[in-house]
């Protein structure tokens, strides 16, 4: 029989996650904003300040639900 290793998500991954998916987020904001204003200027703008805002958000939430231990099971499996 052998134990099961269970990982933890370093800092590290959760701004790895934070930056990819802000990146994502913001290439659409940025086209909605174009697709409305048609304005490069402004759409880079917003996107750039809806970049800086939500990756800090995401960090700090990924950082706090890795504190909630609701939904997580903490168990060793011998197999």
């Amino acid at each position: 029989m052998r134990k099961i290793k269970i990982f933890s998500s370093s800092h590290g991954r959760s701004l790895a996650k934070s930056i990819t998916w802000r990146f994502l987020a913001t290439l659409t904001t940025m086209s909605l904003v174009y697709l409305f204003t048609s304005n490069f200027k402004t759409s880079v703008e917003l996107g750039g300040l809806e970049l800086m805002a939500k990756l800090m958000l995401y960090y700090l939430h990924e950082r706090y639900w890795l504190r909630i231990k609701w939904g997580l099971k903490n168990e060793e499996k011998m197999v």
